[in-house]
């Protein structure tokens, strides 16, 4: 991890994540932007990770809360949302109102509603799905849709093909958007090292908590999450599900205490 600070004291110019910090700085010349701001630069500071997943958490939180002038604003989305699979009906669901890490049937991560009903209707459209029965547009019973004479809907609305047989291709469509839900009780350790440095992050319900050089030091980060992380779910879910990093399971009552 790297950061290029200016005249502020608080507010660094840029963060950024290299194995090499020296090359990544050549590059940064080679690029017209990028090279006015290192004109702006005054110092270069870091800080060593033992491995790339410490980095990519670690950038993500230092740009979120630091907000530098020349990465890209990360911050927590109000309106983040997913697609819930109900019995007859998909529902856009928000995750300030449910727990994205425990609720079941959810699919997709979006920024917005707009966003998350345009996927809907993307799939829809891939898999000739009905909009009426999937709530994206009004439906009159038993009166075949637009789409259906069109030939883009099979025709659940009309008795074409059955409401089970559609309900069952969305839900094989919408799978490759499954949100996982967190598969432990409480937190764990992902231990990541490299021959000069060890670390165990510290997580629960996807959310990164720390990083401490130790188990016996696990106790001093868990705490209650403060909601679902985007960002940490993007960059945890596949390494920790990999089954190539040691995960340690820390003890729930522990947990409860320290929350």
């Amino acid at each position: 991890m790297y950061l290029f600070h200016g005249e502020s004291d608080t507010m660094p110019l840029y963060i950024g994540k290299s194995v090499n910090i020296r090359s990544r700085v050549l590059s940064h010349l080679r690029t017209p932007d990028e090279a006015a701001m290192l004109r702006q630069s005054r110092r270069i500071s870091w800080i060593c990770t033992a491995g790339e997943i410490g980095a990519l958490l670690l950038e993500a939180r230092l740009i979120k809360e630091q907000q530098p002038l020349f990465n890209k604003r990360l911050r927590r989305n109000r309106q983040l949302c997913a697609l819930q699979l109900n019995e007859k009906r998909v529902d856009v669901v928000y995750a300030k109102e449910v727990d994205f890490s425990r609720a079941s049937n959810l699919f997709g991560l979006f920024a917005n509603r707009r966003a998350a009903l345009q996927a809907l209707q993307t799939i829809a459209d891939e898999q000739k799905l009905c909009y009426g029965l999937l709530g994206l547009e009004p439906l009159s019973r038993g009166r075949a849709c637009f789409r259906s004479a069109l030939k883009r809907c099979a025709g659940a609305c009309c008795g074409k093909e059955s409401h089970e047989e559609h309900a069952l291709r969305l839900r094989q469509a919408l799978e490759r958007l499954r949100v996982v839900c967190w598969p432990w009780q409480g937190a764990v350790a992902l231990k990541e090292q490299h021959p000069e440095m060890t670390q165990y992050h510290i997580i629960q319900n996807w959310l990164w908590l720390g990083a401490v050089n130790s188990l016996k030091e696990a106790t001093t980060l868990i705490r209650a999450p403060a909601g679902f992380d985007h960002d940490g779910y993007k960059i945890l879910c596949k390494p920790l599900l990999s089954g190539n990093y040691e995960i340690t399971e820390l003890d729930p009552v522990n947990d409860q205490q320290a929350s």
